[in-house]
């Protein structure tokens, strides 16, 4: 494919078990700078047996690794090439998402509520404009962001990822429209407190990312954080249900009790991204000092 005649010179290939296969996490960075802070479906392999997926890292200096894309494929490797970054540096990238219906363009989240719109072709990433998200509540750290197309419109979705007892996470969602020169334009926001089933420590992140199934059923994922060295926990939760109306009304209603889908003792998974047309789940860990790893799991048909 184009992209690794672009980027052979940086290309790095881990790991050595196929997708799917049980109780299997494959290391994609070696240290803090590369976790995997989110992931965006790109595409199926020519081979259809594998996925090709844009990661972003929380990376915060001028100069370090924002965007990476990942092919995570059935043959027992996978292939990690950097992409350039070409505009506004981010700085702390927690989330990024494809944009339903326009091939190439991408929304990125930077934790302090900055979104990016990014038009993606080759190796390099363009920065299209940004935007803040609107109704930052006071304190609000966002991991989390996804995209749902429904009856022809669009809707956005984020959240607080919250933190221990105290703090929920505040799960946000509004409708969303681009601007003829491209800037992402929300519509009236709701908003809705989540409290994690598990992890339920006072580490916890009660939402560190989120995705929509096909069916419209909301996917979280938890995660408790001691420190820079772990130890971490995860877990990935049935949330509840994402409905968009014939006028672009957007509602979610979250379950009384979320249901538990599947424990990640270990690791600390910021990135879930349910592989469209698929039951398969793309994880990815962000596990500070000990890199990151990412595996697939068929969380989003259950």
């Amino acid at each position: 494919m184009s992209w690794f005649a672009a980027a052979s010179a940086l290309l790095t290939v881990l790991g050595a078990t196929p997708v799917g296969a049980a109780d299997v996490w494959r290391k994609v960075g070696g240290d803090a700078r590369g976790g995997v802070s989110g992931l965006a479906f790109e595409g199926r392999t020519g081979d259809g047996a594998g996925v090709r997926a844009l990661m972003v890292h929380d990376n915060k200096r001028t100069g370090q690794q924002r965007l990476s894309r990942i092919t995570h494929g059935a043959a027992g490797s996978d292939a990690i090439a950097p992409l350039t970054w070409d505009g506004a540096e981010p700085v702390d990238l927690e989330a990024i998402e494809a944009v339903p219906g326009m091939p190439g363009e991408y929304l990125a989240l930077a934790a302090r509520g900055i979104v990016y719109r990014l038009h993606v072709s080759g190796s390099t990433a363009t920065v299209v404009d940004y935007t803040p998200l609107p109704a930052i509540g006071e304190g609000d750290d966002f991991e989390s962001f996804a995209l749902v197309a429904r009856n022809g419109k669009l809707a956005a979705l984020w959240a607080d990822r919250g933190a221990g007892a105290d703090r929920p996470a505040t799960l946000y969602a509004a409708p969303l429209t681009f601007a003829p020169w491209g800037q992402p334009q929300f519509g009236g926001v709701t908003r809705k407190a989540y409290r994690a089933a598990y992890p339920t420590d006072s580490a916890t992140r009660h939402i560190s990312d989120i995705s929509v199934t096909d069916s419209g059923r909301l996917l979280v994922s938890s995660a408790a954080d001691a420190g820079d060295d772990g130890p971490f926990d995860s877990a990935v939760s049935d949330a509840g249900r994402v409905t968009i109306s014939d006028a672009g009304r957007v509602r979610v209603t979250l379950t009384g009790s979320p249901t538990v889908l599947e424990t990640l003792p270990g690791y600390k998974v910021e990135a879930l991204e349910c592989v469209p047309g698929s039951p398969d789940a793309l994880l990815g860990t962000d596990d500070e000092n000990a890199g990151g790893y990412v595996r697939t799991m068929g969380l989003c048909g259950r």
